[in-house]
Order: C-alpha cells, then sequence, then structure tokens
C-alpha cells in the first residue's frame, strides 16, 4: 500500500500536514460518517465500492479518499484530471495489474476534477471498474449530472459533501491554532473574520491561519485583533466560481428572490454575488431580462429601470454605478408581477415549431404591384383606422384554417388588469360580429 500517511515534510502547506490520518479526525459531513450514515457503513463493512464525492473545494473528499484505502489496506493512486490524460490512466491500470498479481491488495483510483476529463478519457476507466481491477473514487465540485457520463455514474455511487459550518470551522480552529499556534490570543471579532473569509472550506481556513502565523512573527505581536487580520490579509473573495454550481445557485436564488416579490432576500443574494467576483454588467443583463419575463406588461417600467440601471452601471463603474443596480433588484421585487407575455411566447414558438408553414391569407399580403392586385393581394383587407374604435371587429389574422388560438391570458396585476379589460372588450366585439354574419 502507498504510505499515505509518512510524515510529512515540515516545509509542506499547513492543509497538507494537517489531513486528518483517521475519520475521527475529520470534522465535518455528519450526514455522510455520522452512526448509521452511508460513508461510515461502508468503511465499517469493509466493502470498498466506487464513488463521486461532490462538493465545494476545501471539504475533504481527498482526505476521504486517502483515508478509505487506508482503511481498506489498498493501493492508493491519485491522479488529477487537469493534469492527466489518457497515457496517465494506462499507467495507472499497469500499476493496479502488478499490484494485484504481487501483493493481492485492490487498487482505489483518485481522480480529482473528473469532470474535467473528456467523454474518451472517461470510458477508459469502465472495463477496468467493471472487471474490479479499480475502485474507482472521482472528486468533483460540478454537479456529475452534466459532467460525468452516464455509463461511469451508473457505476459509482454519488456522495454530496457540504460546506463546514460555522461551528465546525471555529472547532477546527480551535484544534488547529491550539497545535500550532498555542501562543497567540485571537479575539472574538479576529475568530469571527477568519471563519468568514474561509467560507466554510477548511483548507482556506488553514492556509488563512499560516497566513497570520507568519503575519504574527513578523509583526512580533502576541494578540490578534479584528484590524490585525484586516491589515494582514489580502481582499479574500467568497466561494464563487464564476462557471459553476456556486454561481447558477446564486443567480437562481436572485432571480427567484425578486419573482418571490422580496427585496431584502434579492438585494441579499445581489451582494452575494458582487462579494464573490461576479461582473456587475452580467447581473445587469440578467436583472433586465427578469423585468421582461417575470413583470412583463404588468409594470412595463421596469424594463425602463433594468436599461436605465445597466446604462448608468456603464457611465459610472464600480463601485458607484451598483448603487443603480441594487435600485433596479428592489424596483424589480416590489413590481407587480406577470409572466403572461413570456408564457404566450413559448406557447407560439413551440406552436410553430411543430405546425407547417401556412400561407399568409390573401387579404393580409401586400401588393405593392400591379400583377399582386390582379392576383387578389389585399382584396377585401380592412383598414382598423378606418373602423369604429379604430378595431376591424370580426376580422382574422391568422392562416385559414388555423384554429383559434388564446396564447396571451393577462392577469389581474398592476396594467394588465387594464389590458385584460381591453382585450375582453375587443373579443366581445368580435363575437357580436361573427354573430351578424350567421
Amino acid at each position: 500500500m502507498s504510505d499515505l500517511f509518512a510524515e510529512r515534510p515540515a516545509d509542506a502547506p499547513l492543509a497538507e500536514r494537517l489531513r486528518p490520518r483517521s475519520l475521527a479526525e475529520v470534522i465535518g459531513q455528519e450526514h455522510l460518517l455520522g452512526p448509521g450514515k452511508p460513508l461510515a457503513m461502508a468503511f465499517a463493512s469493509g466493502q470498498l465500492h466506487s464513488m463521486i464525492l461532490w462538493g465545494p473545494p476545501g471539504v475533504g473528499k481527498t482526505t476521504l479518499a486517502r483515508l478509505m484505502a487506508d482503511a481498506f489496506a489498498a493501493d492508493f493512486i491519485a491522479l488529477s484530471a487537469v493534469f492527466s490524460g489518457v497515457k496517465d490512466i494506462r499507467e495507472a491500470v499497469a500499476r493496479a495489474e502488478m499490484t494485484r498479481a504481487h501483493h493481492g491488495r485492490r487498487t482505489i483510483l483518485f481522480v480529482d476534477e473528473v469532470h474535467r476529463f473528456n467523454k474518451a478519457q472517461q470510458d477508459a476507466f469502465l472495463p477496468y471498474v467493471e472487471a474490479g481491477l479499480l475502485t474507482f473514487v472521482g472528486a468533483t465540485t460540478e454537479n456529475p449530472s452534466f459532467e460525468v457520463n452516464s455509463a461511469l455514474l451508473s457505476r459509482a455511487s454519488v456522495y454530496v459533501l457540504h460546506p463546514l459550518s460555522v461551528v465546525e470551522m471555529a472547532l477546527l480552529f480551535e484544534r488547529v491554532c491550539g497545535q500550532i499556534l498555542p501562543d497567540l490570543n485571537f479575539d472574538d471579532d479576529a475568530r469571527a473574520r477568519l471563519i468568514g473569509l474561509a467560507d466554510g472550506d477548511a483548507r482556506r481556513l488553514l492556509n488563512l491561519i499560516e497566513q497570520i502565523g507568519t503575519a504574527t512573527a513578523t509583526a512580533q505581536v502576541r494578540s490578534v485583533d479584528g484590524a490585525f487580520i484586516e491589515r494582514s490579509l489580502a481582499q479574500s473573495l467568497r466561494r464563487f466560481d464564476k462557471g459553476g454550481d456556486a454561481f447558477h445557485d446564486q443567480i437562481s436564488a436572485l432571480h427567484k428572490a425578486v419573482r418571490g416579490s422580496s427585496p431584502d432576500a434579492a438585494l441579499y443574494w445581489f451582494c452575494r454575488m458582487l462579494d464573490g467576483g461576479a461582473d456587475p454588467r452580467y447581473l445587469a443583463r440578467r436583472i433586465v431580462r427578469m423585468a421582461w419575463e417575470d413583470i412583463g406588461l404588468a409594470d412595463p417600467r421596469a424594463a425602463r429601470i433594468a436599461l436605465d440601471a445597466a446604462e448608468t452601471f456603464e457611465r459610472l463603474g464600480s463601485p458607484e454605478g451598483e448603487l443603480a443596480l441594487a435600485d433596479a433588484v428592489v424596483y424589480m421585487a416590489m413590481a407587480a408581477k406577470s409572466n403572461a407575455a413570456y408564457l404566450a411566447y413559448n406557447a407560439a414558438r413551440s406552436f410553430v415549431s411543430g405546425d407547417g408553414s401556412r400561407p399568409v391569407p390573401v387579404h393580409l399580403r401586400n401588393a405593392p404591384t400591379r400583377l399582386m392586385k390582379n392576383l387578389g393581394y389585399g382584396a377585401n383587407y380592412r383598414y382598423a383606422h378606418d373602423e369604429a374604435d379604430a378595431y376591424a371587429a370580426g376580422e382574422n389574422y391568422f392562416p385559414e384554417g388555423m384554429p383559434a388560438i388564446e396564447w396571451y391570458r393577462p392577469v389581474a396585476r398592476g396594467l394588465e388588469i387594464r389590458i385584460g379589460e381591453k382585450l375582453e372588450q375587443l373579443r366581445e366585439l368580435d363575437r357580436q360580429a361573427r354573430n351578424k354574419k350567421d
């Protein structure tokens, strides 16, 4: 078996030197490691199986894979999908075959960032996983439903790891500081700032503590307060991956808070995304989308406010222009909501995509030439402005033979109350005109 837990070099990063050597040392993931929970039962049973560990950085994915190899007396091979290719996979397979032939041991193949492997690389594992030569353990920060091949996904259990809670981070903080910085005194503000900056990421917390240890040694101080943390650490952004799940989850939360008319929650998620490094221009585009998708014609002013906010940001930039976007977010949240036009548009698109190419009725065709007029183009067209109330009651603007459809159904909110009343009035005029024809 690989010597996973040999003495680590003194110059190794703190996060590596203090990596847990047993399940008892692992902090967090109680839903998987607590009594009677899935991974705890797997460790206790000795039944090794392929799995995918899905979670944000610094929550113990690599640690758990290493602990499995130790618990099951298995050889441990680690690959990073960022740096490895099919050649490395072949070498891992050859090593696994040699280990089984000469030592009778199983092999755990751990692939970090497995979502970065393409389909061919992921498929390369399958024969050896099915044959039992390799027990595959993949780690990913991305949703495996989208990033891992279905064939590989079907042969592995998926376990979701969570960010460490504030209580768990505090426990880790006290344990680590007691081991490596026992002479330093951190006040409550300093603890809270470090834990907040780490944002549920154990590795980040250890790295921050290591930086503070160096800073205190340089400054020759023994007491650490919040001001010292602020001075010593470069700006540390919250967990935020502009192409990953955290990004999509947060923009989803912002959109749903606006849709749900919760201005405070909408501001929270808006600020979370700014704090995490989201491009305000992207947020501006999403706010404009919200105005049309969820507010629509119930309050047409919302779209203008969203566009004005986006333009203001372009003029002022950050941070001044962000206030305009925040104002737009609050307005969107409090505006009357309607998705009637959005639903009507989707229904019409769906109908057209599945329908044939119906010809334009002759009376609706333009007739700029004599030939077209002789063919009847535009004949019997009723010019609405010449009709009572500028409405040609009973006129049909759909293709001939197309069933009557009412996709747009205004809601009884905001301006759409008036739109609905007008639409019903016009439809009543149509009904009266048709009855006269009959």
